[in-house]
């Protein structure tokens, strides 16, 4: 219905209410990453409401067309969790999120720490920063989808060049410490995710050992 305000001038001030914004701020979730387009169809206009609800502290824009909808606890408002940052950026569930800090609980002698967040996809390479982040997105055929001591050590080995470690000494204490780890699991892991040198060299110290 319209409403209709009188000003002291005498002149008539047609107005009508914008509801389309609430409709669009009662569909959020508090703590969820959205894409733009997933608020296409609870929004009459959707640029213009976007602005207002992060003007209005309803949303934080994160990067170009990625917004979260904060959620808050006692200590202030939290972060988005990553994963739900990575599943609204890449638009699905097929990834690995870690960092290369994860090699040090092989205690294969890696103690180097790092500041980056790999994510092994199927669609994105490069860095990227969302929201206060940065994602180094890695392009890869095959990765599980779970973390395991026996995939990080194929990976720590096809790493091992880009690693600040010794080379050398990590690949000594490798050997040492093969029996630590599951040698069916890497026999079949190293087949599906190790790059050439690393499956030739496995390979070798879990037949031969």
């Amino acid at each position: 219905m319209q409403k209709i305000f009188i000003k002291p001038s005498s002149k008539i001030v047609y107005e009508l209410p914008d509801t389309a914004l609430g409709v669009l701020r009662s569909h959020l979730k508090k703590g969820k990453v959205y894409r733009r387009e997933d608020l296409l169809s609870s929004s009459n206009a959707v640029d213009r409401h976007l602005k207002q609800l992060v003007d209005a502290g309803d949303l934080e824009k994160l990067s170009q067309g990625l917004y979260y909808a904060p959620k808050s606890s006692t200590f202030g408002r939290l972060p988005p969790k990553e994963d739900e940052l990575v599943r609204a950026f890449l638009k699905e569930d097929d990834f690995l999120i870690f960092s290369p800090n994860s090699y040090n609980s092989l205690g294969i002698g890696t103690t180097q720490l790092q500041n980056k967040t790999w994510v092994y996809n199927h669609k994105r390479h490069g860095v990227f920063q969302l929201g206060n982040r940065n994602f180094d997105f890695k392009m890869k055929p095959r990765f599980p989808k779970k973390l395991d001591k026996e995939f990080l050590l194929i990976d720590l080995l096809n790493n091992l060049d880009s690693l600040p470690e010794n080379k050398d000494d990590v690949l000594v204490n490798v050997e040492k410490m093969l029996s630590n780890f599951d040698s069916a699991k890497l026999d079949k892991y190293v087949l599906l995710y190790g790059l050439g040198k690393t499956k030739k060299m496995l390979l070798s110290w879990i037949r031969y050992s």
